[in-house]
């Protein structure tokens, strides 16, 4: 029997961390450690992407939809280069991932070629972690601390092996079982509750607000039941992040939508016209559409002390989880709602539903790409995962794609990387291969990597239980990648060929459908979702269809959405909604 290498010792403690699957691509300094993968029996499964991008974007993907440590594997040079964009993605949207990195400088060439100082290259984005291995017996515990600092930061780490180290034989050393966490990674690793005056003071601000607005990040996930029930005991409205569209049931009457450039006039008319605003478990970028500064007084949520205050003034800041904390509120919020700051709220979720239902079945040429995530909604799997591309594609999907509760949807929400929804609807696909994916992207980032992922598509579908991996491709042909109705001129229009997607799907035999009439997008959605094999629908859309961001925090509920006499009613109603929760006060 041979020797056990250090590679070996890789492979033993990526079990003992419960990995399911590393993603990679194969290169000459980390060999020995795929072909240990490879020799694992499928306890972890090496999946080779087509590129070290896509591979890390992959482990990021499988952090996002599991909760558990995503890990990717890459080369020196070029190879580990590729990994930083899903690493950032990583970092900027809180989840662990592992990268480890091999690397041989002890070539022919003097140690010139491909060599790039990997710590510094890494320094930045795995900043609470980067190690060499330098000896065999130290590679368990230098693992360990890796894993173990992802979850506990919930951040990207790296550690790079040598090559002669992966081939250093070990035969005296035993396997270890000590230094893996119990529990999810992305679980916090104690109970972390804000103190009881800071609950207190919360609960004051937040009982004697008269318009509560709450904001809801991917913070609140698993939180839905506490956010609800605040909102009904205070009368609030609720808005989202992109990242916190799956939190909440969106088909809720105070349900606003999206907050932000790519979210709905309702939401933006909330944050313009509340008094108090909670913010749960978010770092939404889009402050724009935050209310003015002075309008509010702010509570904010979160298990990240660092990140409160960050994007907005906060009065009183809770660090603790977001379930615990809200269940430690409730019980010092009196149920005392503002009915009708909730009547103006639903008023003006109708009025943007009908508004989007009308954008959506506007006429446009050939397609209306609202039409197609419109026409999605009703027919949606009520389980699963959906991944969103950075595009135009954002919109859409923000405004016009109900997500059934418990289904799961990621996207690059901070970094805003194109080409991520791919890699992404892999990473998912494999982690829960019983149930349908939907991957939401433009052209455009399907030529970026899209079209050689879908190998990697091909490759894995008949392991499926539920063969269903979906594609949506918005070909709106909008060569510049400026969207939302703003066309170039000239040669640039010539950038990006056209390309048949749907064809491409069928000569790696898949399925493949292409639609360019109004009156066939629902009956191309019934046929993909019923095929017996992962397809690619390509829509032929409209560029000149307008992005239409809403108005930022000026959209006051009180005047924005009525004009003349119905102002003034609906300005007396906001009056009077003060008015009544005063001398409920006196009482």
């Amino acid at each position: 029997m041979a020797d056990r290498t250090v590679a070996d010792l890789v492979v033993e403690r990526l079990r003992a961390w419960r990995v399911p699957r590393a993603f990679g691509y194969p290169g000459a300094a980390i060999a020995p450690l795929v072909a240990a993968l490879d020799d694992a029996g499928g306890d972890p499964v090496f999946i080779p992407a087509r590129h070290e991008e896509t591979a890390s974007f992959m482990a990021t993907g499988h952090a996002k939809y599991t909760d558990e440590i995503g890990v990717c594997l890459a080369t020196q040079g070029p190879s580990a280069v590729h990994l930083l964009n899903g690493l950032y993605d990583a970092k900027l949207d809180s989840k662990p991932v592992v990268a480890i990195v091999g690397e041989d400088i002890t070539g022919p060439l003097g140690g010139a070629h491909e060599e790039i100082g990997l710590s510094r290259l890494f320094g930045d984005v795995c900043n609470q972690f980067v190690r060499y291995g330098r000896v065999p017996g130290q590679v368990p515990t230098l693992l360990d601390q890796a894993f173990r600092t992802a979850a506990a930061t919930r951040s990207p780490t790296c550690v790079v092996l040598p090559l002669a180290l992966q081939l250093a034989t070990v035969p005296d050393l035993q396997p270890q079982t000590a230094g893996v966490l119990s529990g999810r990674p992305g679980e916090p690793l104690a109970r972390v509750l804000p103190h009881d005056g800071d609950l207190a003071a919360a609960a004051s601000v937040l009982s004697t607000g008269q318009r509560v607005a709450i904001l809801v990040g991917q913070g609140g996930h698993g939180a839905a039941e506490q956010i609800v029930t605040l909102a009904d005991r205070l009368g609030a409205g609720v808005a989202t992040s992109l990242l916190g569209k799956p939190v909440l049931d969106e088909r809720l009457p105070f349900h606003t939508g999206v907050l932000g450039e790519v979210g709905t006039t309702a939401a933006a008319q909330l944050m313009g016209s509340c008094d108090t605003l909670l913010l749960v478990g978010t770092n939404d970028p889009w402050t724009d559409w935050f209310p003015l500064p002075g309008q509010v007084r702010t509570v904010q949520i979160d298990i990240d002390g660092r990140r409160i205050g960050t994007r907005y003034p906060v009065d009183v800041p809770l660090v603790g989880d977001a379930g615990e904390t809200l269940r430690a509120l409730l019980d010092r919020v009196p149920d005392r709602p503002n009915r009708q700051w909730r009547g103006l709220i639903e008023t003006s979720v109708d009025r943007w539903r009908q508004e989007a239902a009308e954008r959506a079945t506007a006429p446009a040429e050939p397609v209306n790409p609202q039409l197609v995530l419109h026409e999605l909604a009703g027919r949606m799997p009520h389980r699963g995962a959906v991944a969103v591309d950075v595009g135009s594609v954002i919109y859409w999907y923000a405004r016009h794609l109900q997500l059934p509760p418990g289904v799961r949807a990621q996207l690059c929400g901070t970094l805003g990387s194109m080409g991520c929804a791919l890699p992404y609807a892999v990473a998912a696909k494999l982690a829960r291969p019983d149930e349908p994916v939907l991957a939401l992207l433009g052209d455009g980032a399907m030529q970026l990597n899209g079209l050689a992922e879908l190998i990697t598509v091909a490759h894995h579908w008949q392991e499926w239980r539920d063969p269903r991996l979906v594609v949506l491709v918005l070909n709106n042909r909008d060569h510049s990648g400026m969207g939302g109705g703003r066309q170039p001129t000239g040669a640039v229009t010539d950038r990006r060929p056209d390309v048949p997607y749907a064809g491409w799907a069928r000569l790696l035999g898949l399925h493949g459908v292409r639609v360019d009439r109004p009156e066939l997008v629902g009956a191309a959605w019934d046929e993909v979702l019923a095929a017996d094999r992962p397809s690619v629908l390509e829509a032929v859309v409209d560029p000149a269809v307008p992005l239409n961001p809403p108005e930022p925090a000026l959209a006051d509920l009180r005047g924005l959405f009525a004009e003349g006499d119905a102002a003034r009613r609906v300005r007396e109603q906001v009056l009077s909604a003060e008015r009544t929760v005063e001398a409920e006060d006196l009482v």
